[in-house]
Order: C-alpha cells, then structure tokens, then sequence
C-alpha cells in the first residue's frame, strides 16, 4: 500500500502528534535539551551554539518510552508521540499560527536555574499568556549547582536522593527563587510531582540538558498532559485536505525554492494543489515533490530528505512546487482536494488579514523575517504605545527608508528590522537621509534601543527649548559690593534660586507687580566672564539701567523676569527637566502673580 493509500484509510478520528514549542532566554539550554531527546549535535554545528532558525523534530512514542524507562509505559497513551518546534529564545513563537491562534499545543520555557527569569524569559511569558498556551518549566542546569554528584539520564527524583543535604538544600533554593518569578508573573506553580492539579498550576520540572538527568521526567509529564487534556483536540481527520504554517522559505538544490512547514491536520499528498499566503494574493501551486527529514532528525539541520509520496499530520515537512519565491513565512498552507479553490483561497485570505498590522497615518516602518514576528513586534511597539506607519516581511529595503524619510516627527524617521539584512543601498540611502536604523534578533533589544533613541531625542528637543526660555532667578544685591553705580550698575549679587543667564531682564516687585529695572548685561566670576550663575553662587553683575541709591538698593531681592508663556511652557511641560530650585523660583514667581490674577500662566 502507498503513502497516499494510507493515509486515505485512516480513521477520520485518528489522534494527531502534539505540537511542542520550546522557549527561553538565550544561552537557557533549549536546543542542548532537544539535543538530548534527538541525539542530534545541532548546538555543536552551530555558531554561538544559539538556534537561528525554527525546526521540527518528531519523536515517536517508543523512543520517549526508551529514554523515560519506566516513567512512560506506551500501553497507557493513544498518542503517537511528540513533535517538537524547536524555537530559539530570541524568535517569537507566534510565528507558528494556527487558524489565528498559537500553532503549539503545549509548550516547555526553559530557564537556567542559577539565573532564573531575565528580559527573554519574561517575553516568552507574556506570549504564552497572550496566547494561552499551557505549559511547564524546564528548571536546566542542575548539574551545576555547587556539590551536585551527576546521575546521567536518571529521573530527577532518583537523583536527588543522591545528593548531599547541602546540594539538595542549595537546589531546592534556586528552584524556589523560580517558583517566587512565576508567582510574580501571576502563575501558582510547583515541582511538578507536588502538583495535584496541573490545569491550575504550573508544574517545574529539574533538568540537565548536560546529562539529562530529568529529562526522563520532561517526557512524562508532557506525553502525561498531553493524553490528559489535549487527546480531545488532537482528533483529527488526517485523511482529510491537509492544514499547515510556513516555517521558512528556502532554496533546495534540485527543487529550486521550497517551504518548510508543519502540518496540524489532514493530510498532504504528491501532486496535491495548495494555496500558500505570500507577499501578494494567495499563492495556488501544485505539489511537485513532498521531502520528509528521519524521525529523530531536525528539519533544518537534515542534509538528505527522504521523498515520500504523503505526509499526515502533525509533522514537520519541506514541500517543493512552483511559483514558492513570495511565500511567506508565518503564512497559512491549505490543500484543495476536493473543495472549490476559491473557497480555500477566500480562507487563506482571511488567515492572512488575521496577521495583518494595524498601521496608522504617522510612525516608524518595522520589518521582520516572519508574519508571527511581524505581529509580535507590532504587539511589542503597541505595549510601548510606539504607532507604526508600515509594517511587511523581507529585508530593509530603499522604499523602506523613503517612507521613513517622509515622517514629519523625528523619533519616526527610523526603521525598525527583526531578524532581517539591510539592503546596502538602503544603508546609504538612511544615513544621506538622516534615517535611523534599528536591526536585532531580540524583539525587546529592539523595542529598547528604539526607546532610548526617542528619549535623546526627546532631550535634546528639551534642551533646545529650555535653552530659548527664559528662566526663573531670585537674586539679591550684596552689601558693601557696588563696583559701579550706574551706566552700567555693577554690583555684587548672591542668586539665592534658580539661574541667572546675561542678557535677562531684571524686575522688583512691588504692591502693584514686577517694575522693571533694566537689563542683566554680563557676569562675572573671579574677574573672568561666565554666561550664567546657580544657586549659592556670588558673582560681579553688570545691569544696564538702574542707579545704585535710585532704583536698586544693597541688599535688594530682584528677579528675572519671566514671559507669561514662558513660565506656562516650564510649568506645564518642562517641570521635570528643570533643577528643584529653579522649580521653586518658579513656584514663587507664579504665586506673586496669581494673587493679583489666579490664570496668569494656565
């Protein structure tokens, strides 16, 4: 019997492979702990051992069975095992879409015990509760707590009645700590054998991707929650036109450009038409070749492909046909079959205007390798209330940096790259143009150097405008400090709030307001000029105007003067900018005029 014969045969009602995601903060162990269920060495193939790209990997039943010994009897599961999205921390998995909703059924965040939550860590949190993913902590790097005697490959409870009392208590110490970062996040959690309801609490496994001590209990506990609370969703009538999200579009050697996919329901045959979402309409193609890594083996990482005739869900699978070049990843895949296409189309539409962006009249321009991290940029810049005026798939591009270039704010002349290149002609062109660009594989790397952009920019913008204000100064006339009586008056003067600047006006007030008394020409400090003088600072003043004896006293209290919308901008927008007694000169300048008129300055 063919592949295709098979699958054709399957009971409508036959349970699907649970998807897996793996999340967690950079250098957490993900791929080193896939690796120990695999037995592949993608971290030692790797540059920086840090996943750059999402692959699948199927583990069978049987093999789980083998490596949890008798944790996992295969006579109590009706699953047939598990397939894992291996997702590097710094890649949203939203990528993976479903139908609108997260591609994985349950997922595993990986936090190193001895650094427990940090910044990818909480990002991967917050996906997980956007999406309402169920999932459990895998607690990695037991092995390297102080006085840990390694049990390779035992169950984690087995182990730990090896332990000394002091390892065991410095343990049970960081898993705590853990425990306390997921209860800040709003998650009751547990070690995993003290849950009793795993719907209401998160159950922390302890794991060594090192010598994968735990890693038997890892096994347990997912195939566990799985046939628990998923064997419902996972029926599925994989005989049925097959469902799936793209990965990653790539170039296979004899087969041009492809797309690496999983596929969550029914089934995809050779020769089969599907519509693919791309970077215009919906993409309708037909299956020339279905490639199929081993079990055990990742997709990304496989250098040969098994070519098969069909593929039934769930699995992860490179398919080639024509016209694949705009496929996007992130995108929907549907098999016709027997259904009308432009029904198929119409629904691949749809799941597209899912993921779309909301763009708004004036922002930044973001660009990101996938649909899902498009969306979770986008959701990221929404946080930050950042507004975005472009949002698409692909490299940075020239046109990217000309709708950048148009922006009328300046914190929107920017362009905002996840996980992309720029395009070398667009570099030149941002620089010529006075565009900013923002390129990581972090999303929230990302989203902060953006912000720190905005707050320069933002000071500067203040320090512009605080240097064209005038500012507020109480000072007074020193006794025995008249070095010229008139034309101009030079005195000595203490400013007792705020900053004198030259070229101010200078008043006194009296019962009926401020009486101008002429015009601060210049400072001086220990014989050498100074533009402005602060709080306790006594220096030689030079007014133009006022006569020591008529008009200006030794000892007088004199002020600079301040323009009524001067003194609103300072109060109302620049309070936080200006020193603390600056903010009170201001204070009593604008109580001497309100009492005489309480909207002077509002």
């Amino acid at each position: 019997m063919s592949d295709a014969d098979a699958a054709d045969t399957a009971a409508a009602d036959a349970l699907r492979t649970p998807i897996v995601a793996v999340l967690g903060h950079v250098d957490h162990g993900k791929t080193s702990l896939l690796d120990e269920v695999r037995g592949s060495a993608v971290t030692a193939g790797e540059s920086g051992a840090i996943t750059q790209h999402i692959g699948a990997t199927a583990v069978p039943l049987p093999t789980i069975s083998d490596i949890a010994g008798g944790l996992v009897d295969p006579a109590d599961f009706d699953l047939p095992g598990l397939l894992f999205i291996d997702t590097p921390g710094h890649h949203s998995f939203s990528t993976l879409r479903s139908r609108g909703g997260a591609l994985a059924d349950i997922a595993i965040l990986v936090v190193d015990v001895n650094d427990g939550f940090q910044p990818q860590t909480r990002e991967a949190v917050d996906i997980l509760k956007r999406t309402q993913t169920p999932f459990i902590v895998a607690a990695n790097k037991i092995d390297t707590v102080a006085g840990w005697n390694p049990n390779p490959d035992e169950p984690v409870q087995r182990s730990l009645q090896r332990q000394s009392d002091r390892a065991e208590d410095r343990l049970n110490e960081k898993l705590y700590e853990l425990i306390g970062d997921l209860s800040d996040e709003g998650f009751s959690a547990d070690l995993y054998w003290r849950v009793q309801d795993f719907q209401a609490n998160v159950g922390v496994v302890p794991v060594s991707a090192e010598t994968a001590e735990g890693v038997p209990d890892l096994l347990t506990v997912l195939m566990g929650l799985s046939q628990r609370y998923l064997k419902s969703e996972m029926a599925v009538d994989v005989g049925g036109p097959g469902v799936g999200t793209v990965l990653e579009v790539t170039d296979e050697r004899g087969f041009g450009t492809t797309v690496d996919l999983v596929l969550y329901d029914g089934t995809v045959r050779t020769e089969d038409t599907v519509v693919v979402g791309g970077t215009g309409e919906p993409i309708v193609t037909d299956v020339r070749a279905l490639l199929q890594p081993r079990p055990l083996a990742e997709i990304r990482t496989e250098q040969q492909f098994e070519q098969v005739e069909a593929v039934r869900a769930a699995a992860g699978l490179k398919i080639a046909a024509p016209d694949l070049d705009d496929a996007l990843a992130g995108a929907p895949v549907r098999v016709v079959r027997d259904r009308p296409l432009e029904e198929v189309r119409a629904a691949v539409r749809a799941e597209l205007a899912d993921l779309e962006v909301t763009t708004a009249e004036a922002g930044v321009v973001v660009k990101a390798d996938t649909l899902g991290s498009l969306e979770a940029i986008a959701a990221a810049l929404e946080d930050a209330a950042v507004p975005i005026v472009r949002a698409e798939v692909g490299d940075v591009a020239p046109r990217d940096v000309a709708v950048a270039s148009t922006a009328d704010e300046p914190t929107h002349r920017a362009v905002l790259g996840f996980n992309v290149d720029v395009l070398e002609d667009a570099r030149e062109e941002a620089e010529a143009d006075d565009v900013t660009l923002f390129v990581d594989d972090v999303v929230y790397q990302l989203v902060q150097n953006y912000d720190e952009h905005v707050e320069a920019i933002e000071r500067a913008q203040q320090e512009q405008v605080l240097d064209k204000i005038r500012r507020p100064c109480r000072f007074r006339i020193l006794e025995d400090h008249v070095f010229r009586q008139s034309n101009p008056a030079v005195v000595g003067v203490e400013v007792l709030a705020g900053t004198l600047k030259r070229n101010s006006r200078v008043v006194t007030w009296t019962g009926d307001g401020p009486e101008r008394v002429g015009e601060l020409k210049s400072l001086q400090d220990a014989g050498e000029d100074v533009d402005e003088a602060r709080r306790g600072d006594q220096v030689a003043a030079s007014i133009d105007g006022p006569t020591v004896g008529r008009g200006i006293e030794e000892g007088d209290e004199l002020w600079t003067e301040l323009p009524e919308k001067h003194a609103k901008i300072l109060e109302q927008e620049l309070s936080e900018e200006i020193p603390a007694d600056e903010l009170e000169a201001l204070g009593m300048y604008l109580d001497k005029h309100r009492n005489r008129d309480p909207f002077w300055g509002k």
